[in-house]
């Protein structure tokens, strides 16, 4: 059975930097991409980023395109989402997900974490 667990939300000041993490047990880690998704109060869960199986590919959300960076340790199972100059439209609860083939924005995500908040105060 696949668990994905994330960490590293919390509250920040805008223009400040958080980085989160999600750990993944019951999956061979290192075959599938991985993904982060938000979902806003009252919004509807949108894309942040993707990295390939491998992490030699990424994809971004182009609201966070130069500002986000997803990376991933396939030693440690864990994918990684560094976020810096955060604003407050920043503020969601952040999910990480296993793409149940290739990776990307429109490719189906088969397992989801219980996602963790990210507060950007003004």
């Amino acid at each position: 059975q696949v668990q994905l667990v994330e960490s590293g939300g919390g509250l920040v000041q805008a223009g400040g930097s958080l980085r989160l993490s999600c750990a993944a047990s019951g999956v061979f880690f290192s075959r599938y991409g991985m993904g982060w998704f938000r979902q806003a109060p009252g919004a509807e869960r949108e894309f942040v980023a993707a990295v390939s199986s491998g992490g030699g590919i990424t994809e971004y959300a182009d609201s966070v395109k130069g500002r986000f960076t997803i990376s991933r340790d396939n030693a440690k199972n864990t994918v990684y989402l560094q976020m810096s100059t955060l604003k407050p439209g920043d503020t969601a609860v952040y999910y990480c997900a296993k793409a149940s083939y290739g990776f990307g924005r429109y490719t189906p995500y088969d397992s989801w974490g219980q996602g963790t908040q990210v507060t950007v105060s003004s």
